[in-house]
């Protein structure tokens, strides 16, 4: 009979687990930065990462998975950066574009991989976690506009989460316009500053 893993046991396998999956996003991020998703075949992130195809299919199903992944990586690191150093503006909609803009620098640093995040949350069935996306970014720019790190005791039907959700479709299309060339980062803030100024005045 084999003898049940003790908790140490459990907690190295589980932190090697984490490392492993944590090389894979990686490795998924770094081949989607230099040429986008078609970059990202599972067999060569699967050799990037230093793990078997199997493996890489057990913590990622499909190819998809693994964008989602990626997706959820940067909206990790802008999280971390907004919760070091929140938005200080007075009113509500500097706030927002705060945040937006830091997304739209974080993202512009690896053109391709925006590119490939964009487009790949436009091409994404609705059924996938991709509208974990919107729900993130939403509740970032809730709480800076908001003013306060919690957004918990604001209702799901509170027509200010509606107005944070219609702001964050506004900043992906102008990231998608900015990726193809045809606007420039300060043309973007001009406009989301016009229109976070009347959409947020309840705020």
């Amino acid at each position: 009979m084999t003898a049940e893993p003790t908790a140490t046991e459990r907690g190295v396998r589980s932190r090697s687990q984490h490392q492993r999956r944590r090389r894979i996003v990686q490795a998924g991020a770094a081949l989607a930065s230099r040429g986008g998703v078609e970059a990202m075949q599972m067999r060569t992130v699967a050799e990037r990462a230093g793990v078997a195809l199997g493996t890489l299919y057990r913590y990622f199903p499909s190819k998809m998975d693994l964008v989602v992944a990626v997706v959820s990586e940067e909206l990790n690191l802008l999280e971390a950066s907004i919760e070091r150093r929140p938005p200080r503006a007075e009113d509500p909609a500097r706030r927002a574009i705060d945040v937006l803009m830091r997304a739209c620098r974080g993202l512009m640093r690896e053109p391709e991989l925006a590119e490939a995040l964009i487009r790949s949350l436009l091409l994404s069935d609705a059924k996938t976690d991709f509208h974990d996306f919107g729900r993130r970014m939403g509740a970032m720019l809730l709480r800076a506009a908001a003013g306060g790190p919690d957004t918990g005791d604001i209702p799901e039907d509170d027509p200010r989460r509606v107005v944070v959700r219609a702001l964050t479709g506004v900043w992906t299309m102008e990231m998608i316009e900015l990726l193809r060339g045809t606007t420039t980062a300060d043309e973007i803030q001009g406009r989301l500053e016009t229109i976070a100024a009347r959409l947020l005045t309840d705020f």
